[in-house]
C-alpha cells in the first residue's frame, strides 16, 4: 500500500490503529497503572491458593522470552537503514502505545482461560475469542474467528527465523560452519526444557531472560559509556530527524512508519501470542496479569530496542555499508575486537528463549484444535523438536516472507475480536482499581 511515496503494510496499519485507539479509550493505562504493575510483579497481591501454573513474573519472563529477540538486535539496525535515527523516536512512542494492546490481550488471555482436570490451564486468542463472543451473544463468529487465528498462529509457533539468524551470526563471528551439527544440538537443547511444559519453560525464562537482557544491555551501555559525550547529539539527532520533512524518502510519513514497523514487529502487540504465557499466570484477578503485561513492550521495545539504536548511531562511522545483525555486529565490533562475540551470545539466547516460548504456545493451540490429550501434548513436543532446528537450513529472505503472512492471518481475527472484548476489560479494569484502592484486594507485603 504506497502513501506518499512510502510502501506500508496492511498488517502494521491494522495494528498500530487499535494501539493508538486503546490508548485513549483506556485513559493512558499503559502509564497510569505502571505503578500498580511493579507493586504485582514484586509479589503484593500474590495469592499462592489462586488457579495458574506460574508465578506472574514467570509469566511475565516467558512472554518476553517470546518477544526480546533477534528483532531487537537485527530488526533495530534495518530501520536505521531504511529511516534514519528519526525512526527510534517513533519506534518507542509506538512501543508506549502498543503497552495498551497487551494489556487487553492479556487480560482476556487469563479471564476466559480453561482449567484442566490435572490442573494445567490453557489461554489466548483462540479462546477467548470463541469463549468472549459467544457470552456476547456472537457464538458463531467467535467460533470462526478462533478457528481463524488458531490454524496460522500454529504454523507461526514453528520459528525457523530465530533458529537460522542463530547459525547465520554464530558462522559470521565464530567461524562454525557445520549447520546439521547446529541444528541437531540447537533441537538437544530445545528439547530438554520443552518436554517439562509450561513450568519448565517459565523456569528457565525467568532465569534466562534476565540474564539474557542483562549482558545485552551492559554490553551497549559499555559502549554508550565510552562515547558519553556523542549521547546528546545523538538523542538531538534522534528528535530532528522524526520531525524533518526531508528525513527519508516520503519524508516525515516514511519516517513514522519505518519506526511503526519496527515497533509492531518487535512488541507482538495485537497478534495475542503473549496472551497465551500470561494465561498460565497464578493469579485469580485477570487484570493483575494485563497489567503484568504493560512491562512486556516496555522492557522489549522502549528499553532493549533504544539500547541497540543508541549503539548502531554512537558509532555510525564505523559501519560501513553494513545491514541488519551485521550492522549491529559492526558497532560492537567498533570498540573491542571480542565484542561481536558478546553479541554472538546474546542472539543464542535471545533465539532459544523465543524458541522455547513458542513450543509452548504451539502446544496450547494442538490442544485447542485437537482436544486435551497427552498424545497431542508429546506428540507436538516432539514434532517441534525436530521441526523447528531445519530453520538454520532454510533461506533467511524464504522464512521472513513465510512469517510476514502468518502474522497478519492472525492478527486480522484477534484485533477484531479485540474492538468487541474491550469494553467489558474496561469494566473490568475500573472494578479492579477501586477494590485495590477500598482494601478489599489486601496486600500480600511478599516482594521479591
Amino acid at each position: 500500500m504506497p502513501f506518499v511515496g512510502v510502501e506500508i503494510e496492511a498488517i502494521i496499519l491494522w495494528l498500530a490503529v487499535p494501539m493508538v485507539v486503546f490508548t485513549f479509550y483506556f485513559r493512558g493505562v499503559n502509564l497510569r497503572c505502571l505503578r500498580q504493575a511493579t507493586r504485582i510483579l514484586r509479589g503484593q497481591y500474590r495469592n499462592p491458593n489462586a488457579p495458574g501454573e506460574v508465578t506472574q513474573f514467570q509469566a511475565l519472563s516467558t512472554a518476553l522470552s517470546a518477544t526480546v529477540g533477534l528483532g531487537n538486535i537485527a530488526g533495530v539496525a534495518i530501520a536505521i537503514g531504511w529511516g534514519g535515527p528519526g525512526a527510534v523516536f517513533w519506534m518507542i512512542v509506538v512501543g508506549f502505545l502498543a503497552m495498551t494492546v497487551k494489556f487487553v490481550e492479556c487480560t482476556l488471555g487469563v479471564k476466559y482461560r480453561v482449567e484442566h482436570a490435572d490442573g494445567t490451564v490453557s489461554g489466548g486468542p483462540m479462546i477467548y475469542l470463541e469463549q468472549g463472543l459467544k457470552r456476547l451473544g456472537f457464538a458463531t463468529l467467535g467460533k470462526v474467528l478462533a478457528i481463524s487465528y488458531a490454524i496460522p498462529a500454529l504454523f507461526s509457533s514453528l520459528t525457523f527465523f530465530q533458529v537460522n539468524q542463530a547459525y547465520q551470526q554464530v558462522n559470521a563471528v565464530v567461524g562454525f560452519d557445520n549447520v546439521v551439527l547446529f541444528a541437531l544440538v540447537f533441537g538437544s537443547l530445545t528439547a530438554v526444557v520443552i518436554i517439562g511444559g509450561i513450568t519448565s519453560i517459565a523456569k528457565v525464562a525467568s532465569r534466562l531472560v534476565p540474564m539474557m537482557c542483562g549482558v545485552y544491555v551492559l554490553a551497549s551501555l559499555v559502549i554508550i559509556g565510552s562515547n558519553l559525550e556523542m549521547v546528546p547529539s545523538v538523542f538531538m539527532d534522534i528528535l530532528t530527524s522524526a520531525f524533518s520533512p526531508s528525513a527519508v524518502e516520503g519524508g516525515l510519513i516514511g519516517v513514522l512508519v519505518i519506526g511503526m514497523r519496527r515497533a509492531v514487529s518487535s512488541s507482538e502487540a495485537g497478534l495475542g501470542s503473549a496472551a497465551i504465557a500470561h494465561a498460565a499466570a497464578q493469579t485469580d484477578e485477570p487484570v493483575s496479569e494485563g497489567l503484568v503485561a504493560l512491562y512486556e513492550p516496555f522492557i522489549d521495545t522502549v528499553i532493549v530496542c533504544t539500547m541497540t539504536a543508541l549503539v548502531i548511531l554512537i558509532t555510525g562511522s564505523n559501519l560501513g555499508t553494513a545491514t541488519g545483525v551485521a550492522m549491529t555486529s559492526a558497532a560492537f565490533g567498533s570498540v573491542a575486537a571480542w565484542f561481536p562475540w558478546i553479541l554472538s551470545l546474546a542472539v543464542l539466547l535471545f533465539a532459544y528463549s523465543t524458541v522455547i516460548t513458542w513450543s509452548y504456545y504451539g502446544e496450547t493451540i494442538c490442544v485447542r484444535l485437537f482436544g486435551y490429550r497427552r498424545s497431542v501434548v508429546y506428540g507436538w513436543r516432539i514434532v517441534y523438536c525436530l521441526v523447528t532446528p531445519s530453520g538454520a537450513l532454510i533461506a533467511s529472505s524464504a522464512v521472513v516472507a513465510f512469517l510476514d503472512s502468518v502474522y497478519f492471518l492472525m492478527a486480522v481475527p484477534n484485533v477484531v475480536g479485540l474492538y468487541f472484548l474491550a469494553p467489558e476489560v474496561k469494566v473490568d479494569l475500573g472494578d479492579y482499581l477501586r477494590r485495590v484502592k477500598d482494601g478489599s484486594i489486601p496486600l500480600t507485603q511478599e516482594k521479591r
